[in-house]
């Protein structure tokens, strides 16, 4: 299963969740693997209790994925994503006032990081599930109105080398949305999204700190070994 490795993650926290673990609903491709780094963030957001209880989910923009999980650490779903056209890990400054049609190319960019978002108004989509209000990227699913870039079939293809089509903002099928984002997500949450060139040191300092210092003490606990 795709999410064999991805349950590691929320299972160290399960017995402190009451109630029976909710359904998890997988959509990522037949054999698609979860990547070490976002199985380790996971881990990590949830044993620091870097989420404060909130849900949050870890998005993989190279590969393509969205993880969602609750506060209680639990997994919820995951599914292919669809992100901003242009790599990058930045927002080109005052983006947030331009029109889509009004955004360069090169600045149709994803943000990295880690954002607290919610739902909130926007102008001209009703109410939205911000991820960085500031930027003006949301998630929302894949919209009927864009024929010629093919969204849906995107989302459906087995490789994430087509699911860069976006103006900067997430895209997940619909039914995933409805089944499980609106609901993980109705009173807010937190994003952590992996960088494209960034290094995840410069992303998530405090994680980066916490895998190099377990890697030091697991290389003391095997000098005696060695010697």
């Amino acid at each position: 299963m795709a999410l064999s490795l991805a349950f590691m993650a929320p299972t160290a926290q399960a017995q402190d969740a009451p109630g029976p673990a909710p359904d998890v609903v997988d959509q990522l491709p037949r054999d698609q693997e979860v990547s070490a780094t976002v199985i380790d963030l996971a881990g990590w957001v949830v044993a620091s209790k870097d989420n404060h209880g909130y849900p949050f989910a870890v998005i993989d923009k190279a590969a393509a994925q969205v993880l969602v999980f609750g506060g209680d650490g639990r997994l919820r779903g995951a599914a292919p994503g669809l992100f901003g056209s242009a790599v990058g890990d930045h927002t080109a400054p005052g983006i947030a006032g331009l029109a889509l049609r009004e955004i360069p190319g090169r600045d149709r960019t994803t943000p990295a990081g880690r954002f607290v978002g919610g739902y909130g108004p926007s102008i001209d989509a009703g109410r939205v599930l911000w991820v960085d209000y500031e930027s003006a990227v949301s998630i929302h699913p894949t919209a009927a109105g864009t024929p010629a870039e093919h969204r849906a079939e995107r989302l459906a293809s087995a490789t994430p080398d087509d699911n860069r089509v976006t103006h900067g903002c997430i895209n997940v099928d619909s039914g995933f949305y409805e089944q499980v984002v609106r609901s993980t997500f109705d009173r807010g949450g937190i994003f952590y999204i992996l960088p494209d060139t960034d290094s995840m040191a410069d992303t998530f300092p405090e994680f980066a700190q916490s895998r190099e210092s377990g890697s030091s003490k697991g290389k003391r606990r095997n000098k005696p070994a060695r010697e």
